[in-house]
């Protein structure tokens, strides 16, 4: 694989990074309630997620998965449920607007790990991702000449424009802290989230 091709991927998976999906729903629904510790632990556990099915596509297993029809049904489903049950958190949230009350009381905030399992969970589950690997990255391997290292690497760099990028976002929210810890603006943006994440659970399921 030369550079040029590598160049090419590395532009496509940026471009893809920054459209907006549901890991960067989660990171931002996480760096809401739980500042940037809490963005933090969701994009670590997304970007866990995102390298290991990297590294499954890299060795054929990624293949397997998805010519399995039942599992990965239930990988879609599975993904499905748990986006909706994010998106209704976000909206419960916003519903109740006591976050004075929330972030006073160490009992009701979310810890790390339970940050990071939410972003694990919403990236391991979402069948797109997988899907993404699969038909993307065989474009830029040639067979017989490209190795399992080269395919590695392509996966690897969809994974790191992922964790960059949400990076980003979380600088992005912390910048502006202030004005996000505003009763008003933080209701808007827990609807907002929560809607969005419901919408990309409903889009999955009608999605063949």
């Amino acid at each position: 694989m030369t550079w040029g091709v590598y160049g090419g991927f590395l532009a496509m998976m940026v471009l893809l990074a920054i459209v907006p999906g549901p890991d960067s729903m989660v990171v931002l629904k996480n760096a809401l309630s739980g500042g940037a510790r809490g963005g933090a632990s969701a994009c670590f556990g997304i970007t866990v997620a995102n390298t290991l099915q990297a590294t499954a596509a890299a060795f054929g297993l990624g293949a397997v998965i998805t010519r399995a029809q039942p599992v990965f049904e239930t990988v879609k489903w599975l993904g499905i449920a748990y986006l909706v049950v994010l998106g209704c958190q976000a909206l419960r949230g916003a519903w109740r607007g006591d976050y004075n009350a929330a972030d006073g009381s160490r009992r009701t905030r979310p810890s790390a790990f339970r940050r990071w399992r939410e972003g694990f969970l919403s990236n391991i589950t979402n069948p797109k991702v997988l899907v993404l690997y699969l038909s993307v990255l065989p474009q830029f391997l040639i067979p017989g000449v490209t190795t399992t290292g080269d395919a590695l690497l392509l996966g690897y760099t969809v994974a790191a424009a992922g964790a960059v990028w949400q990076v980003l976002l979380l600088l992005l929210v912390h910048r502006v802290r202030d004005w996000l810890e505003q009763r008003r603006v933080r209701r808007t943006l827990d609807g907002v989230t929560g809607t969005v994440l419901i919408g990309f659970g409903a889009a999955l399921a009608v999605e063949s």
